[in-house]
């Protein structure tokens, strides 16, 4: 511990020892929005980060302010803890990540009407490293299509449904390039099919809704999970118009699908099948696909919800070293149905 020497009486007293533990209010404030991050389905690590993340705004508090009621939070404020972050961190990612977890509890405090706007929005952020795109192999893209075609044509009703079920997530993502958490706020009513085209509706936090083109076997697959859909609604007793849903090895349980328990499905197919898959790199995967299919990039980067500002330079280098045929997959459920 660090001392310092009262001069007028020479003797020795310990300084006051800084911590991230922040005020009785902001404290309260911040065990809530973790509460809400917990209830949007957050896993556990991605709120661990959220913390540590908190906590490094909490110790510059603590250092730099006496005192500061939330209410007086302003622009000042955050400008210097940008200054205080461009000195503490030499990681430009490192940077990145807090003042992202800052503007969004910003956002939260916006929302209850505590600040009167969000400060951190006007701080910049320092460049995002990008890392070299891992998107699933293809071989794996069609082992995990083939398995879960054979897997739906189970005798188990309810074995049957969750393998259509999972048929849709997987076009939803390889197809249409969906996050996890476009995902857990779908309605049946966003998937529209006209004139032999299926698409589906993303409601993005920041602008307008678009639509993105799903691949050509969606259609079947959608007609086939509706149908059985409905049948074990009816069978359960419920209703609701998520276009996912949770269910045990006997009933559906309730509508939806939270960002986590669709990574809990890819885990378990990764682990059962022993094949490099994640939500996100078949997300890569889709971007692979689509620039083979030569979209342009104004348009691979609107389908993925990105700013126009988005640089796909790593993609379009590495495209070369990834191929992708969306065709197939017809091909395999077409064969299989046959059979």
């Amino acid at each position: 511990m660090s001392t310092h020497t009262t001069i007028e009486q020479g003797i020795t007293a310990p300084a006051a020892v800084i911590t991230s533990t922040p005020g009785p209010e902001l404290f309260e404030l911040q065990q809530e929005f973790y509460k809400n991050l917990r209830a949007q389905g957050k896993s556990q690590n991605t709120l661990k980060n959220y913390k540590t993340d908190l906590d490094c705004f909490n110790f510059y508090l603590n250092t730099e302010y006496a005192s500061v009621e939330v209410k007086n939070f302003d622009q000042a404020l955050v400008s210097n803890y940008g200054k205080y972050l461009e000195n503490k961190y030499s990681s430009d990612n490192s940077r990145r990540r807090r003042v992202q977890a800052l503007r969004i509890f910003f956002d939260f405090l916006l929302n209850k009407s505590l600040v009167s706007s969000n400060p951190v929005r006007k701080l910049p952020t320092s460049p995002k490293f990008l890392d070299i795109p891992r998107p699933t192999p293809f071989i794996d893209v069609k082992t995990l299509w083939t398995y879960l075609v054979e897997e739906s044509h189970s005798q188990d009703k309810i074995q049957e449904l969750l393998s259509k079920r999972n048929q849709i997530l997987f076009l939803l993502i390889f197809g249409a390039g969906l996050k996890v958490s476009d995902l857990s706020e779908l309605n049946a009513s966003d998937i529209t099919i006209i004139g032999g085209e299926s698409r589906v509706l993303i409601h993005h936090p920041k602008r307008d809704a678009y639509t993105v083109t799903l691949p050509k076997i969606f259609e079947k697959v959608y007609a086939d999970y509706l149908a059985i859909l409905d049948e074990m609604k009816n069978k359960s007793q419920i209703n609701f118009d998520k276009l996912l849903f949770y269910a045990n090895p006997y009933r559906i349980i309730s509508g939806g699908l939270s960002p986590r328990g669709v990574e809990i499905i890819f885990e378990d197919y990764r682990n059962k099948l022993m094949i490099t898959l994640t939500p996100k790199s078949l997300r890569q995967a889709c971007i692979f696909k689509w620039i083979q299919q030569e979209k342009s990039t104004t348009l691979i980067k609107e389908w993925l919800g990105l700013a126009p500002s988005y640089d796909l330079k790593l993609y379009l280098e590495h495209a070369p070293n990834f191929l992708y045929n969306e065709d197939i997959l017809e091909d395999i459920y077409n064969n299989y149905r046959k059979h």
